[in-house]
């Protein structure tokens, strides 16, 4: 279980509704390979001097329909590359959860936590315990169970996927 994602602890990035993955991460940015250089673009024309006030564990909170537009995984991965660790939304695009998901990236819906965490103070997530807690406030997001549960413990959909097809040989050995 390499990168599993349970505990995440860092301070709030605020932005608000309909953040699309084009203000995330500008198609024109598309041909770029290296994360670091896709984080290097991330919400730079939404939030300028986002990437410098970014330090690794950090929580990106939104509003309604977060994600929403391409389905592009850049995005995620450029989000990822700047430290952001774990995301609060009211609401997210469907496509964009389950990338983020599918790259590790834990999306909590929660419309009470999306407006009562406070910007640039710390928070705390847990995916497991299922709790988002700030200044002594406690939040229960949606829970995130099931197969989407299962890919966060194992730090994304290709690390499960390996972890899937090593019990299925497991198996198949036994059976022989």
């Amino acid at each position: 279980m390499t990168n599993a994602v349970d505990v995440v602890r860092g301070r709030v990035h605020r932005l608000g509704d309909d953040v699309d993955t084009d203000a995330i991460l500008p198609g024109r940015y598309l041909a770029l390979r290296d994360p670091a250089a896709l984080g290097a673009h991330c919400l730079e024309s939404l939030a300028p001097g986002f990437r410098g006030r970014v330090r690794e564990g950090d929580i990106l909170v939104a509003g309604r329909n977060f994600g929403n537009g391409s389905s592009r995984e850049h995005a995620v991965i450029a989000l990822k590359a700047v430290g952001i660790r774990a995301i609060v939304v009211v609401s997210a695009a469907r496509i964009f959860f389950r990338n983020a998901i599918n790259l590790g990236l834990p999306v909590m819906v929660s419309p009470e936590a999306a407006a009562g965490l406070l910007d640039s103070e710390t928070a705390t997530v847990s995916v497991v315990a299922n709790t988002i807690e700030q200044n002594g406030t406690i939040w229960r997001p949606k829970r995130l169970d099931g197969e989407v549960a299962a890919i966060l413990a194992c730090g994304g959909l290709m690390q499960r996927t390996r972890e899937l097809l090593a019990a299925q040989e497991g198996e198949d050995a036994e059976n022989g």
